[in-house]
């Protein structure tokens, strides 16, 4: 996309104090806006608007941050000022700041009640533009042995089949298992389809000698528990 000096220019004749890039450098990254750090990754601006105009121009299309880092890919090019290459940018950022949150040492951690799951794979899984599977194998006293992503699907849902989920919990011989999945459109109520794989996974769960223990669905408005629900 073709940039435009005119309006960098206007940011730049800014006080030092004022400009994204140097507040960043003088107080840190806590310290801006999200407009501020939207504009920073944008970078220059367009024939029609400087870069802090299409940064507040995305959190106003996408109702606030989480809308701009679920958006799909075509969603972002399409947006006023972006196209693909700063889309790219976007997408990037967000995902690296989802892998660090979902990388973050969990060997050990106990997970014993369905808000601790939602708080060690909200960052990961609650803003994905689709469908994921996860598990999360537990030793006798419920602390994190092993986590995989056992399947990525669609805006929609995502297949999951029982033999790729418990193939490699039985070889890091875990003693038992809470799976997650992400909702995209934000409602954490579990359809019939994540009822019926629930049962199913139990099931097998139970001819591998591996108790299921939850089934928590994630999504940006909260989480459910087929646990607590009493797996209805």
């Amino acid at each position: 996309m073709t940039s435009c000096p005119a309006n960098d220019l206007s940011l730049s004749l800014l006080p030092a104090s004022e400009r994204p890039r140097e507040r960043l450098q003088a107080m840190g990254p806590g310290a801006l806006s999200d407009t501020e750090l939207l504009t920073i990754l944008v970078g220059s601006g367009t024939a029609g608007a400087s870069a802090p105009a299409v940064a507040q121009g995305l959190l106003a299309a996408f109702g606030g941050l989480f809308g701009v880092a679920g958006a799909l890919p075509s969603e972002l090019q399409n947006a006023p000022g972006i196209g693909e290459a700063r889309a790219c940018v976007l997408q990037a950022a967000f995902e690296l700041g989802r892998r660090v949150s979902g990388k973050r040492p969990c060997r050990g951690r106990p997970l014993g009640r369905a808000s601790d799951v939602w708080t060690h794979l909200r960052a990961r899984l609650a803003l994905l533009p689709v469908e994921e599977f996860w598990a999360l194998g537990l030793d006798v006293r419920n602390r994190v042995q092993i986590e995989l992503c056992v399947a990525r699907g669609s805006l929609t849902g995502v297949e999951v089949h029982p033999r790729d989920v418990f193939r490699p919990l039985i070889r890091a011989a875990v003693a038992s298992v809470i799976f997650c999945h992400n909702h995209p459109s934000g409602d954490p109520s579990p359809s019939r389809q994540d009822i019926e794989l629930t049962d199913r996974l139990r099931k097998v769960g139970e001819l591998c000698g591996i108790s299921v223990l939850d089934h928590v669905v994630v999504a940006s408005e909260g989480f459910t528990s087929f646990a607590e629900r009493g797996w209805a």
